[in-house]
This record gives C-alpha cells, sequence and structure tokens, in this order.
C-alpha cells in the first residue's frame, strides 16, 4: 500500500511540476498592480472592471467588491514581502472600514473579510480584528432563524421578500472566523445552518445549483431562479464556482464528512462536464458553450480544487490538482493574461459579471484577480508539500 502511495505521488509531481511559475506570475502582477495604484489615488474609488469605451470602471466601498483590491494587494504582499505592498495594502484596507456597520447586504465576507481576514492572518494587527468582529455582527444580522437562512437582497423581481444566492455560501468563512475568535457559538450555528438548508435546497439531482432561492417567511421555498445565469434551470458557471468553494471551507470548518461530500459533487458536476472546454476556462453559463467565457469562475474553481485536494483521497488529489494546474497554466497564458501595462492593469482578460444584463462582459474583473493570486499561492503550497 505504500508504495502504490508513493507511486501516486510521483504521478501527481510528474504532472504538476514546472508548467506554471509562480514567481513569474507575481513578478507580472506586481507590475500591474503598480500602475493600478498609481492610477487610483483616490481611496474611494474602488477598481472593479473596464466600461465598454475602454475606460476604468470603479465602485464605491459599499459594492460587494470593494474589499478584492486590498485583499490581492494583501497576497502580494505575502509573496514578495516587500514593506510597499503592506503599506499600500493597508490604505486599501482601511478604505473599507465603514462597512463594517453595513447590515443591508449580505456580502460583508468579500468586502471585510478578503481584505482585513489577510491583512489579519499576515500581521496580526488588532486593529483589523476589531473592525472584522463589528462586521460579522452586522452580517450576523441578516440571518433569520425562522427561514434559517443569510437573507440575500432585500427583494428580488419586485416579488420575492427573502431571496437566497449561492453566492452566499462564500461569506460563512468570515463567520467562523468569529466564531473562533470570540467562542460565540451562534456564529458558527448560522453557517451550518445557512450550508444545510443552502444544500437541501439550492441543488438539482445533477449536483448543479440554482442562483437564487425565494423563500417564504418560515422557510418554504416559494421560487427557483437566476439572475445572473441564462436560465433558471441553467448552470451559471460562477454559481457552480462558489458552491464548490464555499462546501470545501465548509468542510475544513467543521470537518462533517456530508459538507466534503457534497464539494466532490460539485466537483464531478462542473470537471465532467461536456460543455467545459479542455482549458478548462468555463463558459458564461454551462448552458451556453461556444459563447463568451467566464476568466473569474475559473480562478475561484482552482483556488477550490487546490483547498479540496487536501482533503481527499490521492486518486482525487491527482485530478483536482492537475485541473487546477491546466486551469493556473491557461489563465496564465497570452489568451486570460494581460499584455504588461494593459487591461487598465488588471492581471486577468475575458471574464463575465452579467451576462442577461448586458452589464462586465467579456471584461477584466477584481475578482478574478483576487482568486487567481490566491489560487496561485495555493498550487505552490501544493508543490512544496509533494
Amino acid at each position: 500500500m505504500k508504495i502504490i502511495k508513493l507511486l501516486i505521488l510521483l504521478l501527481i509531481a510528474q504532472t504538476t511540476m514546472a508548467q506554471i511559475n509562480v514567481r513569474k506570475e507575481f513578478e507580472f502582477a506586481a507590475k500591474q498592480y503598480e500602475g493600478m495604484l498609481a492610477s487610483h489615488p483616490d481611496l474611494n474609488q474602488f477598481p472593479q472592471s473596464t466600461r465598454p469605451d475602454g475606460t476604468p470602471e470603479n465602485q464605491p466601498s459599499d459594492w460587494w467588491c470593494s474589499g478584492f483590491f486590498g485583499g490581492s494587494l494583501w497576497y502580494i504582499y505575502e509573496f514578495t514581502k516587500d514593506p510597499k505592498w503592506k503599506e499600500a495594502a493597508d490604505r486599501w484596507t482601511m478604505a473599507v472600514e465603514k462597512e463594517k456597520l453595513n447590515t443591508s447586504t449580505h456580502d460583508l465576507g468579500f468586502m471585510l473579510y478578503c481584505p482585513f481576514g489577510n491583512g489579519y492572518r499576515l500581521t496580526r494587527n488588532e486593529k483589523y480584528k476589531s473592525i472584522m468582529l463589528t462586521g460579522a455582527q452586522s452580517l450576523a444580522t441578516r440571518f433569520d432563524p425562522k427561514v434559517g437562512l443569510i437573507k440575500s437582497w432585500e427583494v428580488f423581481q419586485k416579488t420575492y421578500k427573502y431571496p437566497v444566492i449561492i453566492d452566499n455560501m462564500m461569506n460563512l468563512e468570515f463567520l467562523f472566523w468569529a466564531a473562533r475568535e470570540t467562542g460565540d457559538k451562534d456564529f458558527y450555528s448560522i453557517c451550518t445552518t445557512h450550508a444545510d438548508n443552502t444544500m437541501k435546497y439550492h441543488f438539482r439531482p445533477d449536483n448543479s445549483s440554482y442562483h437564487v432561492v425565494c423563500y417564504g417567511p418560515n422557510g418554504e421555498v416559494l421560487a427557483r431562479k437566476t439572475h445572473q445565469g441564462a436560465a433558471d434551470e441553467s448552470a451559471w458557471a460562477r454559481g457552480q464556482s462558489w458552491g464548490l468553494y464555499g462546501y470545501t471551507v465548509m468542510f475544513r470548518e467543521t470537518k462533517d464528512q456530508k459538507y466534503l461530500n457534497q464539494a466532490q459533487k460539485i466537483a464531478t458536476f462542473i470537471l465532467n462536464n461536456p460543455n467545459l472546454p479542455s482549458d478548462k476556462i468555463p463558459y458564461w453559463d454551462y448552458s451556453k458553450p461556444g459563447e463568451v467565457r467566464d476568466a473569474s469562475s475559473a480562478a475561484i474553481m482552482a483556488s477550490a480544487l487546490l483547498e479540496l485536494s487536501q482533503y481527499v483521497n490521492l486518486q482525487d488529489k491527482k485530478i483536482y490538482i492537475s485541473a487546477a494546474r491546466t486551469v493556473l497554466e491557461s489563465l496564465s497564458g497570452p489568451a486570460y493574461r494581460a499584455k504588461s501595462g494593459e487591461n487598465n492593469h488588471f492581471i486577468l482578460m475575458h471574464s463575465t459579471g452579467h451576462k442577461p444584463g448586458n452589464s462586465e462582459v467579456d471584461v477584466p474583473l477584481v475578482y478574478a484577480d483576487y482568486y487567481y493570486l490566491e489560487a496561485l499561492l495555493r498550487y505552490q503550497k501544493t508543490q512544496q508539500n509533494l
């Protein structure tokens, strides 16, 4: 048995060596983000994307993506150890501080935990911890015990007053952190209850996910819809990646086998999908082969698969690392990685935010860069542990 395991590990090593130069990719990312910093002197204007006319698209701090730029700066600091990136990351992290009191959004995990969480992990700055604990309390106010889920939006399609989107799984990591730091079991319970109900009501028999599920006041399902996908019954690509990432985190934090099973079921749906291109960069919706791609879905998927590979048997480990490697090879190549100084200084091209709304179609997106950098760091650790 030991010989077999050794052979499998050697096979993994052989199939994952040398194709991706993580140092080279971070050097490029640093160069691009130096340009991004120079072109964004206003800490109230957060880099988001590119407009149809080619000019930069920025958003205020209450936009759900406001934390990704600071988070990416922390990842560049983590790799380079250069103090200038720590200083820049701190500036853009603190620029989001006021959102700690924002109870009108479920996205505080993205907005606060991506920048402050990474900052606290790397520096142990108690200021960051205090801000996050306030933010976690704000996020928890959106959980209704009678429904058993964290409310996403105030209303959907002018009819449904308790919509929950699959994206919401991504904000649970923030509450798990708060549970550990405070010992408050309510944070932990919110996470498991939300994840259990999402697993029960959000997924189809083929393990694909609806985008939006609308609930009544006692947790009854009123409708299953989409907002950013092609159709209510289609599999919106980024939504599948959110689910994969979210249930991988659920297993990490709880060690409950049902969450690992769910993550692996989602991984199987994605990796075995007949409409997944050979470069493993999904079309914006799995029902729309031949249409625009979504590099952000791919980056999220790769990062999730690399973590998931830590928790599974050796055969699945090989599959997940190999798939993530293919994604990173694709994203690091000329088809998806921008040329130096171009793309409004974003790293990646060809993401799709909201195609049905004709918004952010085939453009750079700040969160694509964030999860790409995270995946590169995870890939490097995976190689070091072989």
